[in-house]
């Protein structure tokens, strides 16, 4: 009998501590992570990949979309980001999360003519099959992830909002993407590594 009460409590804890490690893998990334690359479909058809940026510094990597209001509040700013940055290094790099059976209005389609119609400067990239978000963590859209390149890989060193207030850009008090950028950019720590984001929930099948 003792045997078996050793027996069945090994057994809940090597349960227990496999739920705790497939919790881990699901939360994502944290800052000081290093961000394994990705191959995604990119609005004109071609497949992007950060390596193939090679002379870039890091990245702003962005989960969006056409259909929620907090994403469309933020895709004039979020076009301000790679005007002001791509040159300098950090070019914005826009992924699309949601499953567009679910959210059709975020289909292929609709993504190119969002993109059209507002003129992205950026990729507007297709999470096909929801492989990427998962692995970055992202919640919301929008939610961005900062990468700096370095000899270990793409680093994430901020993730969070884009700003202070998703409702008014003129009313925001604290950029925290743009300081983020300009801190990499004149070898500084970030100041703020994490906000919470702000917007609308992953849409996947069983979450709509």
């Amino acid at each position: 009998m003792k045997l078996f009460k050793t027996l069945s409590i090994l057994a809940i804890v090597l349960v227990a501590s496999a739920f705790s490690v497939n919790t881990t893998v699901a939360s994502g990334y944290e800052v000081g992570d290093i961000a394994t690359d990705f191959k995604l479909k990119n609005i004109d058809g071609n497949i992007v990949s950060l390596a193939d940026y090679t002379s870039a510094k890091g990245f702003i990597v962005i989960f969006t979309c056409n259909t929620c209001p907090y994403a469309v509040q933020y895709e004039d700013r979020i076009i301000a980001l790679d005007k002001k940055y791509a040159d300098k290094g950090f070019p914005v790099i826009a992924i699309m999360p949601n499953d567009p059976e679910v959210q059709p209005g975020d289909s292929m389609e609709a993504m190119k003519a969002r993109a059209v119609s507002k003129g992205f400067t950026f990729p507007y990239l297709m999470d096909e099959g929801q492989k990427i978000y998962p692995q970055y963590g992202a919640t919301k859209t929008p939610h961005v992830y900062l990468l700096e390149k370095t000899n270990k890989g793409n680093v994430v060193r901020y993730i969070g909002a884009i700003d202070d207030n998703y409702k008014d850009a003129s009313a925001v008090n604290t950029k925290y993407v743009e300081d983020a950028v300009d801190a990499l950019l004149e070898g500084n720590n970030v100041p703020e590594t994490k906000t919470r984001a702000i917007g609308c929930t992953i849409k996947v099948k069983n979450n709509n």
